[in-house]
């Protein structure tokens, strides 16, 4: 005989409570202490005076004999609810929330997933667009079988224990009463359908991995690390589900003379002194062939010059960049005796840069 704590106290309800209040209290408590779900300290004990209250308090004689000499044996067939998982009533209570809630276990239809690729284009493959191939690696639906998994001639049979369905429902007793539980077949996966006799090629499944080589459409005006998007190139989906996309990424080499930003091109043009000076006309590269560009007379180091419209095509199509000539004046490093008496003759009636005087 063991002397307990107030069992009424501990659930929370009134001497004169009725069965069904009790239960109610129990069940309360019960999930807001079981050690699955609470880790504060203390909460493994309070579950267990908890779960011998309700042991005591919903048993008729048992509640008898307590209300009468305020304790009662407990010794002998007392049941525990076991802290493994949820135990039994936090299993039945959760697999009846599926069926409240109404989740199906049905298998649904999935998207196929994405497959990456990658192609290294030239400067002018990427301004003018270009079409390419790229190879890659997907899964499909099985040529042999068609995706249906079995060998060709046989066919799949209704799975026995889920009858089709693909769910298995059973019926749950526990302290809050009965439960429908409604899990996937354990048999099928959920399929509704067992294959008994395999296809060789896919094992099965309904699906192989395969090598497809894939055209890339390039449009104009793609530059390094733009990323394309190619629909449904990707793996076969699942249950009925669309295909995966193909994402091929890009990577541009760099071209010889002409930088890139964004839409515009850069371009320097060296120049000498005498044309600087004196002014010229000179021929510059561009996407479109040859320019003339006229250097005014007194052009000074570092002028930028802009033909509009003579860069690289939007990837939209709706426009172009421009280019932009940036000069640069070139001091001559090893000069010929004439080219030196030139230029020394020059110095003596050229204003000779000197930095301000203090005053």
């Amino acid at each position: 005989m063991a002397v307990r704590e107030d069992y009424y106290e501990i659930l929370g309800v009134p001497r004169n409570a009725t069965d069904e209040e009790i239960k109610r209290a129990f069940r309360k408590l019960a999930f807001q202490y079981h050690p699955d779900r609470n880790k504060e300290p203390g909460a493994e004990e309070k579950f267990k005076e908890i779960n011998e209250a309700y042991q005591v308090l919903s048993d008729p004689e048992r509640r008898s004999r307590y209300d009468r000499y305020g304790r009662v044996d407990i010794e002998e067939g007392f049941s525990d609810f076991g802290f493994g998982g949820l135990g039994d009533i936090f299993e039945s209570f959760w697999n009846g929330f599926d069926t409240i809630f109404g989740r199906t276990v049905h298998r649904v239809p999935q998207k196929g997933d994405s497959v990456q690729a990658h192609l290294t284009l030239s400067f002018e493959e990427a301004v003018f667009g270009c079409h390419k191939e790229v190879e890659i690696q997907r899964v499909e639906f099985c040529p042999a079988c068609r995706g249906v998994g079995s060998e060709p001639g046989t066919n799949p049979q209704t799975c026995p224990d889920c009858r089709g369905t693909g769910q298995v429902r059973r019926v749950l007793q526990s302290v809050f009463g009965r439960y429908t539980s409604t899990t996937t077949c354990s048999r099928c996966g959920g399929a509704g359908t067992i294959i008994p006799h395999p296809c060789s090629q896919c094992h099965g499944r309904g699906r192989v991995r395969m090598k497809r080589k894939i055209r890339v459409d390039i449009p104009a005006g793609v530059d390094d690390g733009y990323r394309l998007r190619l629909e449904g190139e990707g793996s076969a989906g699942l249950n009925g589900g669309p295909d995966g996309d193909l994402y091929v990424s890009l990577s541009v080499k760099p071209h010889t003379f002409f930088r890139r930003d964004g839409s515009d091109i850069l371009y320097e043009l060296p120049i000498n002194f005498a044309q600087a000076a004196l002014g010229d006309v000179v021929k510059v590269p561009s996407l479109d062939g040859k320019l003339d560009l006229t250097i005014p007379a007194g052009t000074q180091n570092g002028r930028t010059f802009r033909f509009k419209g003579k860069g690289i095509p939007h990837v939209d199509g709706k426009g172009r960049g421009d280019l932009l000539v940036k000069v640069n004046v070139i001091t001559p490093q090893h000069l010929d005796k004439n080219q030196r008496r030139l230029f020394e003759e020059l110095a003596k009636v050229l204003p000779r840069g000197e930095p301000p005087r203090d005053n």
